[in-house]
Parts: C-alpha cells; structure tokens; sequence
C-alpha cells in the first residue's frame, strides 16, 4: 500500500519502476543465464567470454558518461522510449549472435541500454520529479531490480526450455516493444513538476537559492571522487560473488540449486530495506545512511568465508539484500541532495558509469588473482575489510557533506 501522499504520484512511480525492472535484460544475473549457450555456440572458453564482457561493458560506460546527459535535455518519456528501443533491438541482435565481434557489440548495447541508461534515466527521473518525498520515490522506483531478480530468470530458463536460448531473445525483443514502450508512453502524457520544500534536513530542495553544480564543478570538486571508494564498493562486490557462484559452491561442497534458492530471500529483503532506507532518507538525508549501508555486506561476507554449512546462506542472502536495497535507494536520492537538480543527468551519468565500470571490473580482476594462486577465501575477507573500511571513511566524510547539502 502506498503513502496517502504518495497516491497521487503513481503514474510517474510506476514508470521509475518500468525503467528499473526492464533494465534486467542488461544485468549480468540475466546475461550469465546464456553464458553456457554462448560459450558453446561460438566455441569460446571461459576466459574469453568473461573479456568480452568485461570489454562490452567498459565501453558501455564510456559511452554513458558522454549520453547520461541527454536526460537533461529530453523529457523523460521520449528518451526512456528511446532507451528500450535500443534494448528492444539489441536483444533481437543477440538471438542470431554468429561471433565473438558480433557478441561483444551485443554485451555492449544489452550493458548499455539495459544496466546502464535505464537505470540513470529512472534514477534521474525520481531525483529531479520529487523533492520532499525523493527518498520514497527513489525507493518505489529502485523495487523494479528485485522484481527484475525475482522473476526474469524463471522466465527466461521457462522460454528457453520451451523454444531455445535464441528466440527466447527474440520474444523479450517483441515483449519490450509490445507491453513497456506503450505503457511508459501512456505513464508519462505529462512530466512531472517537484514539489517545493526541503526533502530532508539540511537539503534546501527546490529553493531559488540552493546552488546547482554543473558537472564541470562536479568533476573539480574533491568530495565527489572521495565519494567513489564507498559508493562503488556493493557494485564490484557484489558482482563478483554472483559471478563467480558456481566456485563458491563448488568450494563449499554445497548443490548451485540451493544457492539459486536464495536469490527469493535476496529479493525480498532488498524490497522491505529499499522502503525503508526511503523513510530515512527522507527524514534524514542520503548523505548520513552512508557510514552503515555497507555493514551488512562485510558481515555477510565473513559469513560466506567462514561458515560451512549450506544453511546459512538465506542469512547471507538477507544481509547482501539490505546493502543491496539501501544502495539502490540512498544513490539514487545522494547526487540531487548534494549538487541540485539542474544537471543532475550530467552528473549522474558519471556516478553511473562509475559503477557500471566496477562492475566490468570485478569478474576479470578476481579471476586473475585466482589464477595468480590468491584463494577466493583470502579475496573475500579482503571485501570484507574494505566495507568496514569504506564505512569509517564515509562517516569521516560527514562534516563536509553536511556543509555541502546546506549550500
């Protein structure tokens, strides 16, 4: 059940959440499903899928550092149309991948269009259409990665049974341009106007006063890449674990059904900690959930490293999906907070690409250190470490975000 207040703001609520939930098609837990196909078909080993992904997805966020800026200069509705469109025909392009160029253009739009532009032009949207109830709003939106989660993969290995990893690709083609293209168009016949209002104490909001950064001011400013060790650590990690399942329980000992079993947990947890992490924010500020978002990771990941028995992993689940949650919400609300709504698409897009890179990051270095003899035990206890770390040094941050925000 929505808010009383928030009742009147479903159009543009549920096409956050449209923007989110069809970026699954770009995510890696919905590309690694065809991994296998893949690598079968075109006769690739391991090594060489995981560079092509990892190459497809830097160039992604190459290119979006230079494209999140037309979120700023187009209304949301056409660009978003525009976005799944190029979703829409990249996934046609995948259903008849021939060859290792021809896949790794396809891992760039899927990275692209899906992972990278849909999730900045539905965060964009909720920062710069609320203001009072940002938090919120940037909550509801954020619910479309679990739904994504929850429910494409079963449709996918469904329709792959069914038909075949190819025009499985050619059904999700048909079924972006036949049922969200029309929908967010008919979401957003008109954009919407903030509210006036402060969306948290010290946040001046829409304030004819209230500084709004450029992202050339951005880019020179120190606090923005003192930032990033923080806000970018739930991406690479996270990413990393998933990625590499099938070793985790294979050094375990444990079955990969029942770790898939704990994605539902994953899910739901992420759900209940993204609405509530909305509350927060809106009553407190992004800025001052920073110092705790990543606690539950490292903690999960200790748990990961030193727990043998399968049964802890819904307990690991729920810890990754409350970071998993809080993130979504807490950056999706932080950047509007901090440098104003203007140009916001512009900054953005770099925080963006930024995660998007330490996502493309995170498979290649962890396989190398592998190879290189590092135990993926020893790597996660450095995670590990790095979140508590990367904790104490957001909250060392706080003074000057505070000074900031009240600019």
């Amino acid at each position: 059940m929505l808010a009383p207040d928030l009742r009147s703001e479903i159009r543009w609520l549920s096409s956050g959440f449209l923007l989110t939930l069809c970026s699954g098609f770009g995510q890696t837990y919905f590309i690694a499903i065809f991994a296998g196909y893949l690598k079968a078909d075109l006769a690739m080993t391991d090594g060489q899928f995981g560079s092509l992904y990892t190459v497809g997805t830097l160039a992604s966020a190459a290119l979006l550092m230079w494209a999140g800026k037309f979120a700023d200069k187009f209304s949301i509705r056409w660009l978003g149309v525009g976005v799944m469109a190029g979703l829409a025909l990249t996934s046609l392009a995948m259903a008849s991948v021939a060859s290792a160029w021809m896949l790794a253009l396809v891992l760039f739009g899927l990275r692209f269009f899906g992972q990278g532009m849909l999730t900045h032009v539905a965060m964009t949207a909720m920062g710069r259409w609320f203001n009072r109830k940002r938090g919120r709003a940037v909550s509801i939106a954020a619910l479309g990665f679990p739904a994504g989660e929850a429910v494409l993969p079963l449709i996918a290995v469904t329709a792959i049974g069914l038909v075949g990893w190819r025009l499985m690709w050619v059904a999700a083609a048909v079924a972006l341009v036949a049922v969200p293209v029309p929908v967010l168009i008919a979401l957003l016949r008109r954009e919407r106007t903030p509210t006036a209002g402060p969306a948290a104490p010290g946040d001046c909001g829409e304030d004819p006063v209230r500084r709004d950064w450029t992202r050339g001011e951005v880019l020179k400013s120190r606090l923005f890449y003192a930032l990033m060790p923080g806000v970018l650590a739930q991406p690479f990690i996270a990413t990393g674990i998933f990625f590499n399942q099938v070793t985790i329980v294979e050094m375990k000992g444990w079955e990969l059904a029942w770790f898939a079993a704990g994605f539902p947990v994953l899910a739901g947890v992420s759900v209940l900690s993204a609405l509530a992490a909305g509350w927060m924010v809106d009553r407190f500020g992004a800025r001052r959930l920073l110092p705790s978002f990543l606690v539950p990771l490292g903690v999960a990941i200790l748990i990961l490293t030193y727990v043998t028995s399968p049964y802890v992993l819904p307990v690991f689940m729920a810890l990754v999906g409350l970071t998993l949650g809080s993130s979504a919400t807490i950056q999706g609300a932080l950047w509007a907070e901090l440098y104003g709504t203007r140009h916001l698409g512009a900054i953005r897009a770099f925080a963006t690409a930024g995660m998007v890179f330490s996502t493309a990051l995170s498979p290649g270095l962890i396989g190398i250190l592998m190879d290189a003899g590092v135990a993926l035990e020893a790597q996660f206890l450095a995670m590990a470490a790095y979140c508590f770390i990367a904790a104490l040094w957001m909250g060392s941050l706080m003074p000057r975000l505070n000074r900031l925000a009240a600019a």
